[in-house]
């Protein structure tokens, strides 16, 4: 397992649920300003955007996330996203946030599926802060942030080899194994079979350094080459394209990690469960790093957070109560198996940060934007 894999699952995860707010708090944009009673305006959207931004790549944040680490369970980083979403003045519950992190999840597993070389993974984690840094150009602070944090994953993942750049993707399959949500948007072009499973093409360019396949060379002892052949590849290969910059700016080629909502696709970003996930029911050697991780992670965002002390607006992605209960009893079970104590501490550790939000959701005033993610119906 790779030790450096953390910090670019939550720059990826982070970007996708980013990209899906931006386009959902877009959508509901019918207001240029507050006069108007649950609805959220462009104001509300930058602030947003620009809360969350400012939190995910703060240099507290980032130095938590850079240390050399194991991966830890879907539970833990879907309660740090979580955190992290809830550093401004929106609200997601429970069925919300089950919905976006399945989104997120197999945005991400796509984008890996499809990667050319394990390299290129620092492409499409380049491509999604390309893309953040644009949410916050109005806000230079919070895009230099997003800078100094890209120079620190160039430093940190350009020294590695070819070796450990395969071993962080084999972690990263590995962290994606049995996730299996249908997403209309693949079905519907084709990316994704009825099973959740990605179609994988066998045409197109090859990797940047690899030669098309189909030819066969023989050489004799000196190393002159004696004979030539060619097989059938069953698929129709071309030549690489050039290699993708590795720099804090400039052309990443690959289009992977690109904002895929930017154009409207609300009828076609429906989620769907299988019943394929496994569940491990084995002691988790790992619930103690986590915890300490948990702790360290959302103490850090709780700073971040303190001056924001005004009353935060309450998202359901659900229309009727009933159908948010539906929605979370049949939601894609991801469980952190771990003994009573360690639950007990992982749940008083989030319970430090829950009595702000309860307060807030008693206030009838924090109604504005109940109908904001109603796409998640349509996710």
């Amino acid at each position: 397992m790779s030790m450096r894999t953390l910090p670019l699952v939550f720059i990826n995860l982070g970007g996708e649920m980013l990209y899906i707010l931006d386009q959902r708090l877009k959508a509901h944009n019918t207001s240029e300003d507050n006069s108007e009673k649950g609805v959220w305006s462009e104001n509300d959207r930058k602030r947003v955007m620009t809360d969350i931004i400012g939190t995910m790549f703060s240099k507290t944040f980032m130095d938590e996330l850079l240390k050399p680490q194991q991966l830890y369970s879907h539970r833990t980083m879907k309660t740090v996203l979580t955190r992290l979403a809830h550093t401004s003045i929106m609200r997601l519950n429970l069925a919300s946030m089950d919905r976006l992190y399945e989104l997120m999840i197999m945005a991400f597993k796509y984008q890996v599926f499809l990667c050319p070389r394990p390299k290129d993974l620092l492409l499409i984690s380049y491509n999604h802060m390309d893309t953040i840094r644009e949410f916050v150009t109005d806000t230079p602070v919070v895009g230099n942030q997003v800078d100094e944090t890209q120079r620190r994953i160039i430093e940190v993942y350009s020294s590695l080899s070819e070796g450990e750049f395969q071993l962080l993707r084999q972690t990263l399959l590995i962290f994606f194994q049995d996730m299996h949500v249908r997403v209309s948007l693949f079905l519907k072009n084709h990316l994704q079979n009825p099973n959740g499973c990605f179609v994988l093409a066998t045409s197109g360019p090859v990797p940047h350094g690899i030669n098309v396949p189909g030819l066969i060379r023989s050489f004799d002892r000196k190393g002159r080459e004696v004979r030539r052949s060619e097989f059938p590849t069953g698929g129709n290969y071309t030549s690489p394209i050039r290699e993708g910059c590795f720099d804090l700016h400039g052309d990443r080629v690959i289009r992977l990690g690109l904002n895929m909502y930017s154009v409207n696709h609300l009828e076609e970003t429906h989620t769907s469960k299988t019943h394929s996930v496994k569940t491990d029911d084995s002691p988790n050697l790992m619930a103690k790093e986590e915890l300490n991780l948990l702790a360290c992670l959302m103490g850090s965002m709780k700073v971040e957070n303190t001056a924001k002390a005004e009353s935060s607006f309450r998202i359901n992605l659900f229309t009727t109560d009933e159908e948010e209960q539906a929605g979370t009893s049949g939601g894609t079970q991801q469980k952190l198996s771990e003994d009573e104590q360690t639950a007990t501490e992982l749940a008083q550790i989030a319970g430090q940060f829950a009595t702000e939000e309860d307060t807030e959701r008693r206030n009838p005033s924090s109604s504005k934007g109940d109908d904001l993610l109603a796409m998640m119906d349509d996710l």
